[in-house]
C-alpha cells in the first residue's frame, strides 16, 4: 500500500522496529524452564513382608495368625508416602504393635509386578491401582483373613489418627460401626476449638450456593490437624483467592443440627459425613451443581491442596473429567514452561 503521509511511514517503521526488538529480546532471554522439587524416596522397613503377591493367600496367612493384612499402595518420589513411612511405620510409638498384629505389603501403583488379587483377578500393580480407583498415594487397605477390605485410608494420616485406624482394625471394631463412630466413642485426646475464617459462611441449606461451586470443610472437636490447616493453607493469599470462587462452609461432623444437603435431602452434618464415608478431619468435599466433584480426605501439601481447589473452583473438571491428575499434569507443565518451580512437599 502506497503511503503519501511521511508520518504514516514513520509509524509503520516504528511498529516494525518494536516487533523486531521484542522478538530479539525473547531470543536473547529465553525463559528457563522450571523444575519439580520436593519428591522423596521411601525406603520401606525391612520387616515389610516379602510376598509372592498372591494377596488372598497373604490375607489368609495373616488371618490364621490372628492378624490383618495391610496393603501400602505408594508411588516412587511421593512425599506423602515418605512421611507416612517415616512417621507411621518406622518411627511411630506403635511400630511394635504393627509388627505384632499386621503383615504389611508395599505395592507400587505404577509398578509392573504381577498380582493375584483374588481367584478371578490377576493384574499388574498399576492395573490393580486403577481397578481399586486409587486417586492418592499413599492409599492404605486393611484386609481381613477372607481377603475383604475392612478399612481404606486415602492419603497421609497423622501419627495419632493412624493409631486409631490400627486399633479399630485390630479390635475388629469394623464389625460394629465406622471408623468415625469408633473415634467418637473414645475419650477425646485433645479439644479443638473451631477457628474463625473470613471466608467461611454459616449455611444450613447447602443448595443455596448461587452459581458457585461449594466447598464443605468438615471438622470436629477431636480434630488433630485442623489447627495446622488454619495456620497454614487457609492463611495463604493464593488459597484465599481460589476460595473466592466457592461458597465455603464449615460443618461440625458431630452435629445433629438439621441441614439440607447439596441434593436437597434433609439430614444432619453427622449423618452427611457418614454417608460420604469421610473419616478424615479436616476433610474438604467439593461440590458443583449438586454433585461431588472431588475431595481432600488426607493431608496435602500446598501445591496439591491449591490445585485441587482450582480444579473445581475454575471448573477445569469440565475439560478434564477423567481425573484431577489429568488436569494437574497440564497445569504443572504450564507452570514449568513459565519458568516457575513446583515444590511438591512444601
Amino acid at each position: 500500500m502506497y503511503m503519501r503521509n511521511p508520518m504514516q511511514k514513520l509509524m509503520v517503521l516504528f511498529i516494525w522496529l518494536t516487533l523486531l526488538l521484542s522478538q530479539t529480546l525473547v531470543l536473547a532471554n529465553p525463559v528457563t524452564k522450571g523444575k519439580v522439587t520436593g519428591g522423596q524416596i521411601s525406603i520401606h522397613p525391612e520387616w515389610f513382608k516379602e510376598s509372592f503377591l498372591d494377596i488372598a493367600e497373604d490375607a489368609g496367612q495373616a488371618g490364621a495368625a490372628d492378624k490383618h493384612l495391610i496393603l501400602f499402595m505408594h508411588l516412587n518420589g511421593c512425599p506423602y508416602c515418605y512421611r507416612m513411612i517415616e512417621d507411621n511405620f518406622k518411627n511411630a510409638p506403635y511400630t511394635d504393635f504393627i509388627k505384632e498384629h499386621f503383615d504389611v505389603i508395599a505395592i507400587n501403583i505404577k509398578g509392573d509386578r504381577e498380582i493375584a488379587f483374588d481367584a478371578e483377578t490377576s493384574v499388574s500393580e498399576k492395573e490393580l491401582a486403577a481397578l481399586l480407583k486409587v486417586r492418592y498415594t499413599p492409599t492404605v487397605l486393611f484386609l481381613n483373613g477372607d481377603n475383604q477390605t475392612v478399612l481404606r485410608l486415602n492419603g497421609y494420616r497423622s501419627v495419632r489418627d493412624f493409631r486409631y485406624a490400627l486399633e479399630y482394625v485390630q479390635q475388629k471394631a469394623y464389625l460394629h460401626g465406622s471408623l468415625s463412630q469408633y473415634i467418637e466413642s473414645r475419650p477425646p485426646e485433645k479439644q479443638y476449638r473451631f477457628r474463625p475464617h473470613p471466608q467461611l459462611q454459616q449455611l444450613s441449606d447447602l443448595q443455596a450456593t448461587g452459581d458457585k461451586p461449594l466447598a464443605i470443610l468438615f471438622e470436629d472437636s477431636n480434630c488433630d490437624l485442623c489447627e495446622e490447616l488454619h495456620d497454614g493453607h487457609l492463611q495463604r493469599p493464593s488459597v484465599r483467592a481460589v476460595l473466592e470462587l466457592f461458597t465455603f462452609v464449615r460443618l461440625d461432623a458431630r452435629s445433629t443440627d438439621p441441614i439440607i444437603d447439596p441434593q436437597g435431602n434433609k439430614t444432619t452434618p453427622r449423618v452427611f459425613a457418614e454417608q460420604l464415608g469421610l473419616s478424615y478431619r479436616p476433610g474438604i468435599v467439593l461440590f458443583d451443581k449438586g454433585r461431588e466433584v472431588s475431595r481432600i480426605d488426607g493431608l496435602l501439601y500446598s501445591y496439591h491442596f491449591e490445585e485441587t481447589l482450582r480444579y473445581v473452583g475454575e471448573r477445569h473438571y469440565e475439560k478434564y473429567p477423567k481425573s484431577f491428575y489429568q488436569y494437574l499434569n497440564v497445569r504443572t507443565e504450564q507452570l514449568l514452561n513459565e519458568g516457575k518451580d513446583v515444590d511438591l512437599s512444601n
